[in-house]
């Protein structure tokens, strides 16, 4: 198992990320924008290049995945701590989903976590259409739901709180608890435990999670590091 940092975030509070065919999306949990950048190898200057940057009726973005050619953020709750509120913002405790358009930032569709309480992580199913993947704080478990009614169709127990970023693989999923600093990958049904990577202190603190390849990427939203993990 192999951790290197690859580069800073256009944001100083990056808090979610993924990887597409286009690059690498980032989101910041103060301003909710997002940014599009290019995904290079580690630099001189542990910079990379902007492509495009979008705004968001997100609050407290904690979450992000890409599917059905769209964004899909994860909204922890309001965002008062940072800035004023806006009309669009999430009540106090409340988390949501929202489906974005990846051009505009334009809302397409809204739906509440499941249960309520906030959320720190979401991720599109790519091995199951019409299927995403929600962290539900509250209850300190992992939804299954299916887009189509907004229902629940399975939900797994996770081993630790704080749950963030969540990876669908082939042969489970994988989620980031961050005051652990723990990367658990988990079986999709029973929730059993099938591998893990633990994040020394002296790396950056996993948040947000995608896939790299055979590898992932997680961001750091203290430090601002985007981080390269080989299983």
């Amino acid at each position: 198992m192999s951790i290197e940092k690859l580069f800073r975030s256009p944001y100083s509070v990056p808090n979610a990320l993924q990887v597409t065919d286009e690059g690498l999306w980032v989101a910041d949990q103060i301003t909710d924008r997002v940014a599009l950048i290019e995904i290079d190898e580690p630099s001189e200057y542990g910079v990379t290049k902007l492509i495009r940057d979008i705004p968001s009726e997100s609050s407290n973005t904690s979450g992000m995945a890409y599917g059905a050619g769209t964004l899909w953020l994860a909204v922890n709750g309001a965002a008062t701590l940072w800035r004023p509120p806006r009309e669009a913002d999430a009540g106090a405790g409340e988390g949501a989903i929202l489906q974005v358009d990846a051009a505009s930032g334009r809302t397409l569709r809204r739906e509440l976590v499941p249960g309520g309480g906030g959320t720190h992580g979401m991720e599109f199913d790519h091995f199951e259409e019409g299927i995403v993947w929600v962290t539900t704080l509250k209850s300190q478990t992992l939804s299954k739901i299916r887009l189509e009614g907004w229902t629940v169709e399975h939900v797994i127990p996770l081993p630790y709180g704080r749950a963030h970023g969540v990876v669908r693989v082939e042969d489970g999923v994988w989620v980031v608890h961050t005051a652990d600093r723990v990367i658990v990958k988990l079986d999709v049904e029973s929730g059993a435990e099938l591998d893990r990577v633990v994040v020394p202190e002296s790396e950056p603190q996993p948040h947000g999670l995608s896939a790299y390849g055979s590898d992932l990427l997680y961001c750091d939203a203290t430090s601002g590091w985007v981080v390269k993990v080989t299983p």
